[in-house]
């Protein structure tokens, strides 16, 4: 490596600690899915039976691929562009499309927690009335027809403004007074916030009912694919793999440090806290459903219907409702932040590394158009709708799509893996042997495309909720194309010329010179 590459790792920054940067890396795997889409797929998908494909899932596809994400990044030393750059030439597009991808992630989940900021507030005096879904598509959202619309609501466009302050002031403050010092903070919040509203459902009157509803095991349900593939689906989103997040956290981490042994943390502190959320969101459930005289699968549903349909009817009609929304609307708000900041730092990173920007000016650079973005397509009375479509189409067709591509690319194309898996062992508590290759080479690719093939047919056959073929061409499908075309003439652009295109020192060779 040469001498040009030392500084100018230390000017990308760094976290001070593995401690620092297994709660950054937890931050950004826990979000909003962790509370709002886990519980249900459980329920949808076997109940307590589902236990046995989740895991199983965890340990083949969650938890490999959560390593090579930490190895590309820890070794190469670079952003998700700069890594494969590093590994070859014409690699360098993959780290593009997942820049892509993130930013696009970003600029549609800041609204998610600007609306849970709102229902927070909502939750004092149960502003949303009797008919809590009147209001959110009504009042609140001032929602009209699908379409591309103009018309800002104000209710909205504020707090949006206040998420993006907040999550563009932390990424400038740099890895570590920013997204470390706020990752140290928050992420306890989160687990004591979280855990209260756990125990305040379950002494609501009907939570038994909610917990047998979503416990029971339904073991026929082990026979039926659809669940297999439910269970790789939601590992594979949770833990925030395949689209530059991990890569780029695992480059500001010591060289020194356990990587593997920081993913296990990661990966079971991700899944124990998608448990919890089952307990939580199902207690309250079961009162809703013991309230209204119904089954809990009457009012149990996933998404945006659980947290400002479900919940704010629970609050309504629970004692201590106030409390109850203050605790899973913060919840929300915090779990959020922590996973958009880990997804804007993918694009702020990239831009840093490829045209020698400040962390300020890269920040601003980045953040300020996506902002823009935001406030103009969900700011408006038509963003629930692009919101939907885009989420969709992103998560199945985006991530999936470039991670079935990379794992390929670093098996097959570049033949990366054996180096890789050779890098983690040196530092690592846990050791990788010949099986981990072979999961990441064949078995989660294999999987994955299954699951990509399975969605394709099925948006081809009925398009996603109805909407008209114009919205969906454009925001769906032609969104996911341009991040892939663009990805192209981005790797085309040159680098700033004190960064080291190649292939950073092994380990042992560094050590051998101190």
């Amino acid at each position: 490596m040469t001498s040009t590459s030392a500084p100018a790792e230390e000017k990308r920054g760094s976290f001070s600690s593995r401690r620092v940067f297994i709660l950054a890396a937890i931050g950004s795997a826990v979000g909003l899915g962790n509370i709002w889409r886990f519980p249900y797929v459980a329920y949808e998908n076997g109940g307590g039976a589902f236990v046995i494909p989740y895991l199983v899932a965890l340990l083949t596809a969650g938890l490999p691929f959560l390593f090579l994400d930490y190895a590309v990044g820890h070794h190469y030393r670079g952003s998700a562009p700069l890594s494969f750059r590093r590994i070859a030439r014409w690699a360098e597009p993959l780290g593009w499309w997942q820049v892509g991808i993130t930013f696009v992630i970003a600029v549609y989940y800041a609204a998610v927690i600007a609306w849970a900021g709102r229902y927070m507030f909502f939750s004092l005096d149960q502003a949303w009335g009797g008919d809590p879904e009147a209001f959110l598509f009504g009042e609140f959202l001032q929602a009209g027809d699908p379409g591309i619309g103009f018309d800002y609501v104000s209710g909205v466009t504020i707090p949006l403004v206040l998420v993006w302050v907040v999550t563009l002031v932390v990424l400038a403050l740099g890895v570590q007074r920013g997204i470390g010092a706020t990752a140290v903070v928050f992420i306890p919040i989160l687990l004591v916030a979280f855990a209260a509203l756990v125990v305040v459902a379950l002494t609501l009157d009907g939570a038994g009912t909610g917990l047998d509803a979503l416990f029971t095991p339904d073991w026929a349900a082990l026979t039926e694919t659809s669940v297999w593939v439910a269970a790789f689906g939601q590992i594979f989103f949770s833990l925030s793999v395949g689209f530059g997040i991990m890569i780029t956290y695992a480059s500001y981490v010591d060289r020194k440090s356990d990587m593997t042994g920081s993913g296990l943390v990661v990966g079971f502190a991700n899944s124990g806290f998608e448990l919890l959320a089952g307990i939580g969101v199902f207690a309250a459930l079961g009162f809703m459903a013991t309230a209204a005289g119904v089954g809990v699968n009457e009012v149990a549903t996933d998404g945006l219907g659980l947290a400002f349909i479900a919940f704010p009817t629970i609050i309504s009609e629970a004692p201590g409702g106030a409390l109850i929304g203050v605790l899973f609307f913060g919840s929300l708000v915090i779990a959020g932040l922590t996973s958009l900041i880990s997804v804007i730092e993918v694009p702020i990173s990239a831009v840093r590394d490829k045209f020698q920007l400040g962390r300020v000016a890269a920040s601003m650079a980045v953040g300020l158009p996506a902002a823009v973005l935001s406030i103009v397509l969900l700011g408006t009375t038509t963003g629930v709708y692009v919101l939907d479509v885009v989420d969709h189409f992103i998560n199945q067709f985006g991530i999936l799509l470039v991670a079935v591509v990379s794992m390929v690319a670093l098996s097959w194309i570049f033949g990366r893996t054996r180096l890789l898996q050779r890098h983690l062992n040196r530092t690592g508590s846990v050791r990788l042997g010949a099986w981990w290759r072979w999961l990441i080479g064949i078995v989660t690719p294999i999987v994955l495309t299954f699951i990509l093939v399975r969605e394709f047919i099925a948006n081809i056959e009925e398009p996603y909720e109805g909407y008209p073929g114009w919205l969906l061409g454009s925001l769906g499908w032609g969104l996911c194309a341009a991040v892939i075309l663009l990805s192209i003439p981005l790797s085309l652009l040159p680098w700033r010329r004190d960064v080291d295109l190649s292939d950073p020192e092994p380990l042992e060779t560094r050590e051998g010179r101190a």
